[in-house]
């Protein structure tokens, strides 16, 4: 898992790869596509299209974690092997392409280009970006670096450095099909239901972490207490933790009301009492994600270094 994040935050995953053979998010998205429209029938009950989703879920589940443990299985046991997987592995980590798209946020902003600020941000946040102002798409591209550096980053090196390969594709797949299907609404409110369950539960702990870096890295008591006191304050049982560590290491007030489609949601503040972010806050967000980042890393290279003197 060390090898595959250096690998992944020196390349990510080159255009002309992903132009050759997608990426395995793409194909672990097909397959979920694909049982989707042969087992979502809307007019089945509710319990049917339930029970519907939790079987397709774990049959997604279930072949991306066998043909990663098949890969892992016939590899060879040498060096050449180990990276080999690490490569494989390096695919299914987003610290690099997750720093590269908020970044373009805060340029944008940046040079005053408001359309084009919009346009990034709508690439990595779910809501109406149309008409957004420079404080609302600070605040989404923060909420998303926070939010993602759990999802995209620490959760599958997690279960990666627990069950290896097979756990980090597993965890690749619940995260993938959670995107896809776990919404309420009218088409996926059912069958989505299982697998966004399950999201929560792989996430509880890697969202944790995640709210702890980012609280080590701010160097700041008041940062830890603030993702205690507000990280069960979000909609999302895990989101909210590394977002309010992010929001009270950098003194703004993240998540608050916001707008999905042609409705407006109710949620809380985290850091309710703090102002507004602003475009330089992003780069001072990239900067504690990367402090963060580095904790996670040298992290994992103390457990190898444990393992290798035990």
């Amino acid at each position: 898992m060390l090898a595959a994040w250096a690998i992944e935050a020196l390349f990510g995953w080159p255009d002309w790869l992903f132009r050759s053979i997608r990426h395995p998010v793409v194909w672990i998205g097909r397959s979920a596509t694909t049982c989707e429209r042969a087992f979502n029938r809307l007019t089945w009950s509710h319990k049917a299209r339930y029970s519907a989703g939790a079987l397709s879920s774990l049959v997604v589940i279930a072949g991306a974690a066998f043909v990663a443990a098949a890969a892992s299985h016939f590899l060879p046991d040498t060096g050449t092997g180990t990276a080999i997987e690490a490569v494989l592995a390096s695919s299914m980590i987003a610290s690099r392409s997750l720093y590269t798209h908020v970044l373009a946020v805060f340029r944008a902003l940046c040079e005053g280009n408001i359309e084009y600020a919009r346009s990034a941000v709508a690439d990595i946040v779910g809501r109406d970006t149309n008409e957004m102002n420079e404080a609302d798409i600070a605040r989404a591209g923060l909420e998303s670096l926070a939010e993602n550096a759990s999802d995209g980053v620490i959760a599958p090196l997690f279960w990666g450095a627990i069950f290896g390969l097979p756990g980090l594709t597993a965890y690749k797949a619940i995260n993938t099909l959670d995107s896809m299907f776990g919404h309420r609404t009218a088409r996926y409110g059912a069958f989505g239901g299982f697998a966004a369950r399950l999201d929560d539960l792989v996430n509880f702990v890697p969202a944790r972490l995640t709210g702890l870096f980012f609280s080590m890295a701010s160097f700041n008591w008041k940062t830890f207490q603030i993702m205690v006191r507000d990280g069960r304050r979000h909609r999302s049982p895990n989101a909210g933790w590394p977002e309010a560590a992010m929001a009270g290491a950098l003194g703004v007030r993240l998540s608050g009301p916001r707008r999905y489609g042609d409705k407006m949601s109710a949620d809380a503040w985290l850091n309710a009492a703090a102002r507004d972010p602003k475009a330089g806050d992003i780069k001072n967000g990239l900067r504690l994600y990367s402090f963060a980042m580095g904790i996670g890393a040298l992290l994992l290279a103390s457990i190898l270094f444990i393992g290798a003197t035990s």
